[in-house]
């Protein structure tokens, strides 16, 4: 997980990229249905009094990173104490585990605090996430892993980041991980004791402190890179909105059914995801129209094309297509510009099917009818969608075991050379 204006444009380093201004970002606002875009140079402007907090500085969240843990992790760095570390974290999984007897007395210590669920936090709202999850997770197998893990390959801060830190050499591990985060999110138990998401929010945290310490070590990153140190607040939460909040919108345009208290539950739970990770409360959005909101300056106005973004998404789509040969990467890509508009589909260069663009304009509402009950009979490309749902699932899970996600690690480098 990783996402505030831009600086240089790609072209700007010598290569070449559609021209992007206003009326392009404009253009794609509307392909994704986004609304209410703001120019690039835009202030930020949101106020704290729509966060879960309901006050705070309003001090811009690029500008705010998790000072602590950083220094401590940086210290695990510079003192080799990495492999010691993700040894100790296998069997540091289930939330009710103790931390690792072995961690560095600070790490331990500051851990002791953020194993834990914020005061505000709801259990009853997060067991109802947790069973909307599990009833929806077919729908957000293809937002995650085909929306938002496409749309994050063009948001260049974070391809930027992912592609020059160690896990952008080893693509398949790097997702995984990243689903790894949103397996043990969605999963059943995600909160309760026996669950997994409160330990991997940590470790997801502490990854992020060790990058912030070895991305600006790296030539190849700051020769590219608007920002002198990655995943900030601001970060997390454009990731938040091209995952969470993206997913909430796609669903309520899909009829995906929704109770007014499953859509409050399921904004809850990235809530407290967001709080695990370290952002601050007073950026965390109270309700989905602050959301909304928030996505509409942080999210919109910065998506762009890069070199590194186009690479990811290439690596991607073509991890998905290897796992079932039963779905083409002609079928992916156009279910990709189904969801994200042919502007962002011509941007990476994703060549065109019209006879799977077709075919998935027609039968996916059909599918999710079926799937919601409301048609009797299943349409005849239902194989064919449980077929790419599978493929996602597989292509990410470790080495495509089924059932099995792949161990979150503290990197101890950036990408090789």
């Amino acid at each position: 997980m990783m996402m505030s204006a831009v600086g240089p444009t790609i072209s700007e380093k010598g290569v070449l990229m559609p021209e992007m201004n206003r009326r392009t970002v404009l253009t794609l606002g509307a392909a994704l249905g986004l609304s209410g875009v703001l120019a690039p140079t835009a202030a930020w402007s949101w106020s704290p009094s729509r966060s879960i907090l309901g006050s705070g500085d309003g001090a811009d969240p690029s500008w705010g990173w998790d000072d602590d843990l950083d220094r401590i992790m940086a210290d695990v760095l510079i003192n080799g104490q990495t492999g010691a570390i993700n040894t100790a974290m296998a069997a540091w999984v289930n939330n009710n585990d103790p931390i690792p007897a072995s961690f560095p007395a600070e790490l331990s210590a500051f851990l002791q605090q953020t194993t834990q669920l914020p005061p505000w936090a709801d259990r009853t709202k997060l067991r109802l996430a947790a069973d909307f999850n599990r009833r929806s997770d077919l729908y957000l197998f293809m937002i995650y892993g085909i929306g938002g893990g496409i749309m994050s390959t063009f948001i260049p801060r974070e391809a930027k980041s992912v592609y020059w830190s160690k896990g952008g050499a080893d693509m398949q591990d790097r997702a995984a991980k990243t689903f790894t985060f949103g397996y043990d999110l969605t999963d059943i138990n995600a909160y309760e004791p026996g669950g997994q998401m409160i330990v991997t929010g940590n470790k997801t945290r502490m990854v992020h402190s060790a990058v912030r310490h070895l991305l600006p070590r790296s030539p190849h990153w700051k020769a590219v890179a608007d920002e002198t140190i990655p995943i900030s607040n601001m970060d997390i939460l454009v990731t938040f909105h091209s995952t969470g909040t993206f997913a909430h919108k796609k669903m309520k345009e899909w009829g995906i059914r929704m109770t007014p208290a499953e859509e409050e539950a399921f904004l809850h739970h990235w809530q407290v995801a967001l709080h695990l990770l370290g952002v601050q409360d007073q950026y965390i959005p109270a309700t989905w129209a602050d959301a909304h909101a928030q996505s509409d300056q942080a999210l919109t106005p910065i998506l762009s094309p890069t070199m590194e973004g186009k690479t990811l998404a290439e690596v991607l789509l073509g991890l998905t297509a290897q796992i079932d040969r039963g779905v083409t990467r002609g079928f992916l890509n156009e279910f990709a510009r189904y969801q994200l508009g042919h502007d962002v589909g011509d941007w990476l260069g994703l060549k065109r099917d019209y006879i799977s663009a077709a075919t998935i304009k027609n039968g996916w509402p059909a599918y999710i009818k079926f799937r919601e009950g409301v048609l009797p009979i299943a349409p005849v490309s239902t194989t064919l969608f449980d077929k790419l749902i599978k493929g996602i699932a597989m292509a990410f899970l470790n080495k495509g075991e089924s059932g099995k996600t792949t161990p979150i690690t503290i990197p101890d480098g950036n990408r090789p050379s």
